[in-house]
């Protein structure tokens, strides 16, 4: 299916977005056993026009809120969470270049995306130090490797990072993934999220313009700057809650067609054990726990995003809280149901090919590279003295 209607009206985008997930779907176990890009759902991607879908109507894009974006990015996760991930990355990417650059440099990125069907990806990661910029008399040079370069592969715009020599200095920029020099490894080959391309890159003397220096404001400087971290966490909660949204969808469909009762419950059909109403009563209550603070903490980073510079640091804080428990209950909950989904599915769900191991395999790997523990010291630290959370690149 090739969906090429550029996307303006409202609701037009999750529209296409449930279509393409249909299609997304159909491949996802297979495309997990194999790893590598997604290339076909990139594509497809670029040709339904979501690419555009954060961008304002005035540089040709559909000008959506981050609900609206967070939706299409839920939407997809439900199928196949790598998609979900390149495509809520390339987002974050726009929004990085917004919030950290000057409109002299955003506004033709953003035309161009539009225009050309750009995907941005990300070899950002300020936690790898290993990439070290060198400055010149009208140019930078960046060198090294760097690591969790998710979606980089198949794009058209990277937004790196690099330590400048000397001073430490965290240094970002935005240039063509195509500039000589940049390497891009197919090395990513973890147990979940497969196909996110989350492997390295190597900078090998990179020329970076000054133009293309992110600095002004730059990352964390002002409270707008700070809602780049949120918009990230925010991000994963809801691929968290779309691939436990899917899990739910599939463990439903083995439950009704495939799954036999046990001999013990004395029933002729799965769906009359009580044990079994009694595990789906919960996933329920904890789906729409997540959903209704998913959406919640949504409407707040809508509320921040549209006050701009205007946006003041308690403001900010609020919505940090809001998404630290949403993604706390997304953490949870969506763990919990896709390990216990296989207790209502039924041993035939557990067949190698379905691979219905892969919602657990990569909610857990996204879960991983931001602990829990450490949300809820913040979030103990709001409830018991009401000190919001210190801005960081990664909260």
């Amino acid at each position: 299916m090739s969906i090429t209607t550029p996307v303006y009206g409202p609701g037009d985008a999750l529209l296409i977005a449930q279509q393409l997930a249909q299609q997304f779907a159909a491949t996802a176990a297979a495309r997990d056993d194999q790893g590598g890009t997604p290339k076909a759902e990139r594509d497809a991607i670029r040709a339904s026009g979501l690419l555009g879908l954060s961008i304002a109507k005035q540089y040709g894009g559909a000008g959506a809120d981050w609900q609206e974006i967070l939706r299409v990015v839920r939407e997809f996760a439900k199928a196949d969470s790598s998609v979900a991930h390149v495509f809520a990355f390339h987002h974050l990417m726009l929004a990085t270049v917004e919030l950290f650059g000057r409109p002299q440099q955003w506004e033709p990125w953003h035309e161009k995306t539009t225009r050309l069907n750009w995907f941005w990806g990300n070899a950002l990661n300020p936690l790898d130090e290993r990439t070290v910029c060198r400055t010149f008399d009208h140019w930078l040079e960046f060198s090294g490797p760097k690591s969790f370069c998710s979606g980089a592969l198949d794009s058209e715009m990277l937004v790196i990072s690099a330590i400048q020599h000397g001073s430490g200095k965290l240094v970002m920029a935005a240039v063509p993934t195509g500039r000589s020099g940049i390497r891009l490894h197919q090395d990513w080959n973890n147990i979940g999220q497969r196909q996110t391309d989350s492997g390295s890159v190597h900078f090998e003397q990179v020329r970076v313009e000054l133009n293309e220096i992110l600095d002004q404001p730059g990352p964390l400087s002002t409270p707008r700057s700070c809602l780049r971290p949120l918009i990230a966490q925010l991000i994963l909660t809801n691929i968290y809650l779309g691939i436990a949204e899917g899990a739910f969808d599939e463990a439903r469909h083995y439950t009704l067609h495939e799954a036999r009762p046990w001999r013990a419950a004395q029933v002729d059909h799965t769906y009359e054990d009580p044990y079994i109403l009694s595990h789906y009563g919960e996933f329920w209550v904890g789906l729409e726990s997540v959903r209704a603070l998913t959406d919640k903490a949504g409407a707040r980073l809508v509320e921040a995003w549209a006050k701009g510079d205007a946006l003041t640091e308690n403001e900010r804080g609020e919505v940090a809280i809001s998404i630290a428990v949403a993604k706390i209950a997304a953490s949870r909950i969506g763990l919990d149901l896709t390990c216990r989904m296989f207790e209502v599915a039924g041993a035939r769900a557990t067949h190698a090919e379905l691979r219905l191991d892969r919602h657990w395999r990569n909610l857990r790997t996204h879960t991983l590279h931001d602990p829990v523990d450490y949300k809820l010291k913040e979030l103990g630290e709001w409830a018991l003295v009401h000190t919001y959370p210190k801005p960081t690149f990664y909260s």
